[in-house]
């Protein structure tokens, strides 16, 4: 599930901030010391929870009208999500502050309409600029030295025919790598790992070993030992567009729907909940 989707999984109990702005000074608690009125709950929540509250809200109202979300579909995505967490489940839950499955279904479905929203928002342009730059998966190995000097003498000895993994053995500081030749396993250009690694692993050919790479951990000399064959733009389209849709496109995509649905906000105190930067729900 896509990063900014389960970014968005605010504390359950925000919205309930919409229910105190009711009749002015109503009493909802009642002590020796004095009485607390919903109109000085609503400001105590309101300064706590007040945006990413009210950023929710004109969410839902603003993409409710324009893109549906049906029952079938949320079980669905929720049904995928209790595959991913497996037992772990219950707990997410817990420590998102949902008091259930149905509390969660709520903010689930918000999610579900801004993704609808933000794939309608992907161009045809766009999505062949994304296929023509699309990296399929590659397998590789690496040796990680300390120094650049280090690095050219390994470089030096694999040009030469000795064997990846006894190199590996004798000079790499990674021993995680280094306990099975220095493979690193699947992975392509999505993954977390220093960028100038990954630029220099996605760039080489199979079974092509690269100049020294420097990253943050040390110098690296890399191997391609397999690359995926990458699939037809047809096949890859529905992929791509949600690889596309990240946090800043998502952001753009709201600001549009808010502009459009001519949203304005009459607390002087609420005025910049809708700004992106406001809140950390998204």
């Amino acid at each position: 599930m896509k990063k900014w989707m389960l970014a968005l999984t605010l504390a359950g109990g925000v919205i309930a901030l919409s229910a105190c702005n009711q009749s002015g000074g109503s009493t909802v608690a009642e002590s020796t010391a004095g009485d607390i009125t919903q109109d000085e709950l609503y400001e105590a929540m309101k300064e706590k929870v007040g945006a990413q509250a009210l950023q929710q809200l004109v969410y839902e109202k603003v993409l409710s009208e324009k893109y549906k979300v049906t029952d079938k579909e949320l079980d669905d995505k929720v049904a995928e999500l209790k595959k991913q967490l497996g037992e772990n489940f219950e707990a997410a839950l817990l420590q998102y502050g949902y008091a259930n499955e149905e509390d969660f279904k709520e903010t689930m479905k918000l999610g579900m309409m801004q993704e609808k929203a933000g794939l309608k928002s992907i161009t045809d342009k766009e999505l062949k600029e994304a296929y023509e730059n699309y990296k399929p998966e590659i397998k590789a190995r690496h040796i990680l030295v300390a120094d650049e000097k280090t690095a050219l003498e390994v470089k030096q000895k694999l040009d030469a025919g000795e064997k990846f993994e006894d190199v590996s053995n004798t000079y790499s500081t990674d021993e995680a790598a280094k306990a099975s030749g220095g493979d690193l396993g699947w992975f392509d250009a999505t993954a977390q790992m220093d960028p100038a690694f990954l630029k220099a692993a996605l760039a080489l050919k199979v079974n092509e070993i690269s100049a020294p790479v420097k990253s943050s951990f040390g110098y690296h000399i890399i191997q391609v030992t397999e690359q995926k064959e990458k699939e037809s733009y047809e096949k890859m389209k529905d992929q791509l567009k949600r690889e596309l849709l990240t946090t800043e496109k998502m952001n753009n995509v709201m600001q549009k729907e808010i502009k459009d649905a001519k949203v304005k906000i009459s607390d002087k105190d609420l005025k910049n909940a809708l700004d992106p930067q406001a809140t950390t729900a998204h």
